[in-house]
């Protein structure tokens, strides 16, 4: 996917349309567990000695039956703005193999 380095957008922060600098950020894998479960687990863990009733146990990632299953990753553009200097993050991603600034 061929991208243009600069982009005209609206900086919320500035309230101006300006053109904005494009970057591609590397896409971080989310936790497995969010805050609120990580802190269940312990709980269960610690409170009746029940363990992670197996939570953890399952097998290697090449052993599951849908595993890479998808062949490209979403994109993650950031937009930094030259007038304040903030950066903003792309709402939704579109799939592509590859990137490349034009």
């Amino acid at each position: 996917m061929k991208i243009p380095k600069k982009i005209k957008r609206y900086c919320p922060h500035c309230k101006t349309h300006v053109e904005m600098t494009v970057r591609s950020a590397k896409r971080r894998d989310r936790s497995s567990l969010k805050r609120g479960s990580k802190q269940r687990a312990m709980a269960r863990g610690l409170n009746r000695g029940a363990g992670n009733h197996g939570r953890y146990s399952k097998g290697a990632l090449s052993s599951w039956k849908r595993y890479n299953k998808k062949k490209s990753k979403k994109t993650d553009l950031r937009f930094t703005c030259p007038n304040c200097g903030k950066t903003i993050a792309q709402s939704e991603g579109k799939r592509a193999k590859r990137i490349e600034f034009v």
